[in-house]
């Protein structure tokens, strides 16, 4: 059975599980928020290692064919092209297609929320080089960064590198097989997940209050995961067939959606990207990980225009022209700065955005609290199909792509 069929198996059962159970239960809520952390860890359990390793053999390889700064080059070329058209995108709609307003209510005390760069770029060089790899897995740039060194630090001498060479080469493979084995019992873990945001979901929508706002970000992220983004590639590569591309990144959709982490994700993205879009790992490792630390552009879009959504909750003259270029721009720097918050990017960036915009929206975001995990979701999908389609579209005009049969897709 395909991976992705798993996985929505296990979703539609998780969804069924969640409807039936009551949702006012302390007891029970407590059980799937310790579940959904338990399949959390497992899905990210066995991320730093064939990052670690498949990067670093990846990096090697480029460079020794001298095109690792040009593919860097061009993978950052598309993730700031689309975080400007997808941000402008969902800012855009957003205003043509107001939701309905959102009541203002707070019960709770205003949260300490920061992205913490300084913090963040420190920790990319600890005392200890050997320290980046031992962390909780969710902060994974300084693995990048420690991979990266390793890469170039194998072109030094062959005659002293390639034993090494050939034992980073093996322990890539060998931890790729390792997460094929998680991502393919990720169908489990995915009952706990889409139970827990079933019984999340069926609370918000007994509100009413936020049904307008959910209605338009589902329907727009729909649009732009399933429909425009799969266009864009027909035009980028037009001898490529987009909605084969797109089935074959299904695994990733479902996963990302429904976990709302991206680095739960890691392991189907690599996967799918290779047994399906025919990615090879000197162009897949590499694009991907840019993408999942510096492209978070879903999860900038949808803080955006939820912020949009909780001004004109407060008031009901129309947005400044110059303010909404400022929200913007300012969505447009925090979608790189997500690296920290894989599994909250969407809420952390609504949050800054309202902290610093000022003027007496610093605590607006708590109105959206209830509805947090519905953010997070949607933003991490959108995150998971950019870097899908961007990392298919530079690999193939790489030449790091061949075609594969879709009957041959896992």
């Amino acid at each position: 059975m395909r991976v992705w069929l798993k996985l929505l198996i296990g979703s539609l059962l998780g969804i069924i599980v969640g409807s039936l159970l009551p949702s006012d239960n302390q007891t029970i809520l407590r059980g799937l928020a310790w579940l959904e952390e338990l399949a959390i860890r497992i899905g990210r359990y066995a991320v730093a290692p064939i990052l670690v390793f498949s990067l670093t053999i990846a990096i090697y390889e480029l460079r020794q064919d001298g095109q690792f700064w040009g593919l860097a080059f061009r993978s950052f070329l598309v993730i700031i092209a689309c975080a400007v058209f997808v941000i402008a995108a969902g800012i855009i709609t957003i205003l043509l297609f107001p939701p309905a307003h959102i009541p203002i209510f707070m019960e709770e005390q205003l949260e300490t929320v920061s992205l913490n760069t300084a913090g963040s770029v420190l920790e990319l060089f600890p005392s200890n080089m050997f320290s980046a790899l031992v962390n909780d897995g969710i902060y994974l740039l300084p693995v990048y960064v420690f991979a990266f060194f390793l890469g170039i630090g194998l072109s030094y001498d062959r005659n002293y590198t390639k034993p090494v060479i050939a034992i980073i080469d093996s322990l890539s493979r060998i931890f790729y097989h390792i997460a094929s084995f998680f991502s393919e019992i990720l169908a489990i873990v995915m009952i706990a997940l889409a139970a827990y945001w079933a019984i999340r979901f069926h609370n918000v929508l007994k509100a009413d209050v936020y049904r307008d706002l959910i209605m338009k970000l589902g329907i727009f992220s729909l649009v732009l995961g399933f429909g425009i983004l799969p266009l864009f590639l027909y035009f980028i590569t037009p001898k490529c067939n987009p909605w084969v591309v797109l089935y074959g990144s299904l695994g990733q959709a479902l996963a990302s959606f429904f976990s709302g982490d991206i680095n739960f994700s890691l392991p189907v993205i690599f996967r799918h990207a290779k047994e399906n879009l025919g990615i090879r790992r000197r162009s897949n490792a590499v694009t991907v990980s840019l993408f999942t630390i510096f492209g978070r552009a879903g999860s900038a879009m949808v803080a955006a225009a939820a912020f949009i959504v909780i001004i004109k909750s407060y008031i009901s003259l129309p947005i400044a022209p110059g303010d909404i270029f400022s929200i913007g721009a300012r969505a447009f720097v925090i979608s790189f700065l997500l690296a920290r918050h894989p599994g909250d990017g969407a809420y952390t960036a609504l949050a800054v955005l309202c902290l610093g915009y000022g003027r007496g929206f610093e605590a607006g975001y708590l109105i959206l609290k209830p509805l947090a995990f519905y953010l997070i979701a949607v933003g991490t999908f959108l995150d998971v199909m950019i870097a899908s389609f961007a990392s298919y579209a530079i690999g193939r005009t790489s030449g790091f792509q061949e075609d594969k049969q879709v009957g041959h897709f896992i």
